[in-house]
């Protein structure tokens, strides 16, 4: 069974003449454990496209799988649970609260959860371990670098082990070695722990890290342009 599939998405923001519509009739399919990249300009319904996957908005036509659940058929509160148990989502912006320590913020998204105070510490240092930041437990946001912030947020994404991870620019604001380190931290993700992950980009570089690559542009999918494919790296496709 796969893991995600849009059937005829069509997304429309506004009325009348002001109406946007970022995705027309979208459809497609994504298995489980791949590694999937949606590139395309600014503008072009990647972070629609994203949203809709991860049950934060709702298309105007068409359905929404994942995981063989149709998220048109449940209310907001269950829409809520099933987000919680089945995404795991990392922002552009590594969005931590800064009173909050490392840990403490990717304990977060387990208080919806319920289980033991035990259960909670036992998830969220396994995943501080796995993103490699368990000496960094105690430090606030203020206290760590860009990187350190994203796989943070990335910790928290995965401490409820869902089984589709969504990114949104996960390195849009890195440095190339910060960034690097944040791709090749979702491909052992993907790889060692059989996460299917969806990730958005307009950079040809971090799209290179994926197993399979399309184009969003003007509500349609298609394949990536001929000029932006050919500025993929061929040592990080190998290494990916």
């Amino acid at each position: 069974m796969s893991s995600i599939r849009l059937e005829g998405v069509t997304r429309t923001y506004g009325r009348g003449p002001a109406a946007v519509t970022p995705l027309h009739d979208v459809t497609l399919t994504i298995e489980e454990g791949e590694f999937f990249v949606l590139l395309g300009p600014s503008g072009s319904g990647k972070t629609t496209l994203l949203n809709l996957i991860a049950g934060i908005d709702r298309p105007d036509a068409g359905k929404v799988l994942v995981g063989g659940t149709d998220l048109a058929t449940l209310s907001e509160g269950a829409l809520a649970d099933w987000r919680a148990e089945h995404v795991g989502y990392v922002f552009q912006s590594a969005n931590l609260v800064p009173v909050l320590t490392a840990y403490e913020n990717v304990e977060l998204p387990l208080w919806l959860h319920r289980m033991s105070s035990a259960e909670r510490h036992k998830k969220v240092e396994m995943a501080l371990r796995a993103v490699g930041l368990a000496d960094r437990a105690a430090h606030r946001p203020k206290a760590l670098s860009g990187g350190q912030e994203q796989r943070v947020a990335i910790a928290r994404a995965i401490v409820a082990d869902p089984r589709v991870i969504v990114a949104d620019e996960p390195t849009g604001n890195l440095d190339h070695e910060s960034a690097e380190g944040v791709l090749e931290l979702l491909v052992r993700l993907n790889r060692e722990r059989g996460k299917t992950v969806v990730m958005v980009t307009h950079d040809p570089r971090a799209a290179a890290y994926g197993t399979r690559r399309l184009f969003l542009d003007k509500g349609a999918l298609g394949e990536v342009p001929a000029a932006l494919a050919a500025a993929l790296s061929p040592a990080q496709e190998v290494q990916a």
